[in-house]
């Protein structure tokens, strides 16, 4: 057994080490969208480029999980993190559509494998009493470490090498920090196997929302930079919208919980795809002027960055408590294929419609949602709510599990899984 002062060092390598990589990630997630639009590839193939992170992504978190109970947490990190450091630093040599598609592939694989790692270990390590103020520790460290990446946009030469070596530098830094300590793999936990059908027929809106909010967030962090870029919007002025909407999604994770959990979950859905619609909507509208733009950068991120996470407690409210773990691992892969044809679609519109087409077609998804949710709660009696505590997500594509790989000190804990549950990296395996 380790002792405490070891186990804390460990969980807060591994937290700041996290930091580093989600401040690397948040930077290249704007910065490549700025830098493909620079490239002027064709829409479709710009589109692949900028979605193939989210592909990549979400077959990193449904596959590593074998990975990691193979070869053991320290060496799945440094693999992973070997993979984002390559492929990132591959691509101001190997400029074009084909092989960015597969680096930006790659580097999703690896970062998600990198988080799931992170939290798997964090889960193994943390007691079970201060495994909730540990993951709220990391989850707004992840929040916070997104919204700094956006302001290292506004100090970099897109046009050039260097952004490509400043986030291989990040990704390495986390290398070496988690690679100095030590680690004992914790045991793996099996879960049960779960149809789609089965979901579909028990949670429909659930297994909706997550696709549609996929798109909704795949098209909103590919794109929104990249026609920012073309209008010749200042780097200093993308950077800084970018980070409130994240800073916006932080903000509203706890009072969005609370509601959810007091009130009926379509209900707060369909708030909160409408709120998100009539704001996208409003923008294309309303006077181009920070004073309008920076509110409504707070008000869609966290409409955004909510919609995700309830529809993840409504699945759970429908399914067995032991079901949890199969739950999510099966919406992950429903919200990564959103995500991943969110920026197709989009690129395709923005060069025919501008941004309005790209707002447009994010605001039809969330009124889709809401519609979907009104017409639910007003046929089916709403479930009764399950008592979990409330963990805060992260924006841009479906975060992880907290169990993916089960705990030291137990199997995974289906009784006291969030209601807005992470998603895990194994199920879909079954």
């Amino acid at each position: 057994m380790m002792s405490n002062t070891s186990t804390r060092a460990q969980i807060g390598t591994l937290i700041i080490a996290t930091g580093f990589i989600q401040i690397g990630n948040g930077f290249f997630n704007t910065f490549i969208s700025l830098r493909v639009a620079i490239e002027d590839f064709e829409a479709t193939t710009a589109g692949l480029v900028l979605s193939s992170y989210f592909v990549g992504f979400t077959i990193g978190a449904l596959r590593c999980g074998k990975i990691i109970a193979r070869i053991g947490h320290i060496r799945a990190y440094a693999a992973f993190a070997g993979l984002a450091v390559a492929a990132t630093a591959t691509m101001p040599l190997l400029v074009g559509p084909l092989p960015w598609l597969i680096q930006r592939a790659v580097i999703g694989f690896g970062c998600s494998g990198l988080f799931v790692t992170a939290e798997s270990w964090l889960n193994a390590r943390a007691l079970p009493a201060e495994r909730g103020r540990i993951f709220s520790i990391y989850m707004v460290g992840t929040f916070v470490a997104l919204a700094l990446g956006q302001l290292l946009i506004a100090r970099v030469n897109v046009t050039t090498a260097g952004p490509f070596s400043m986030i291989a530098a990040l990704f390495s830094l986390a290398l070496v920090m988690v690679s100095m300590t030590r680690a004992e793999a914790p045991r793996t936990a099996t879960a049960p196997s779960l149809p789609y059908q089965q979901l579909l027929r028990a949670a429909p809106i659930a297994v909706a929302g997550c696709a549609l909010s996929g798109l909704i967030t795949g098209t909103f962090y590919a794109l929104v930079p990249a026609w920012m870029q073309g209008e010749e919007i200042p780097q200093s002025t993308i950077g800084f919208f970018m980070l409130v909407a994240v800073l916006g999604g932080l903000i509203f994770q706890v009072p969005v919980g609370r509601c959810s959990d007091r009130f009926d979950r379509l209900s707060v859905l369909a708030v909160l795809g409408l709120g998100f619609a009539f704001t996208a909507v409003a923008l294309i509208h309303l006077p181009n002027h920070p004073a309008i733009e920076l509110p409504a950068a707070v008000l869609l991120g966290g409409f955004m960055s909510c919609l995700y996470p309830v529809c993840i407690a409504n699945a759970h409210d429908h399914m067995p408590a032991d079901r949890v773990l199969a739950v999510s691992g099966r919406l992950i892969l429903t919200n990564g294929v959103g995500a991943a044809l969110g920026p197709i679609l989009g690129m395709s519109l923005m060069r025919r419609f501008d941004i309005d087409g790209v707002f447009y077609l994010m605001a039809a998804a969330a009124s889709l949602i809401a519609l979907l949710a009104v017409g639910r709660s007003l046929t089916s009696p709403a479930p009764p709510h399950l008592e979990r505590p409330f963990d805060i997500l992260t924006p841009q594509a479906a975060p992880v599990a907290h169990d993916p790989i089960g705990a030291a000190d137990g199997p995974a804990r289906p009784a006291e899984a969030a209601p807005m549950e992470p998603v895990p990296h194994d199920v879909a395996e079954q």
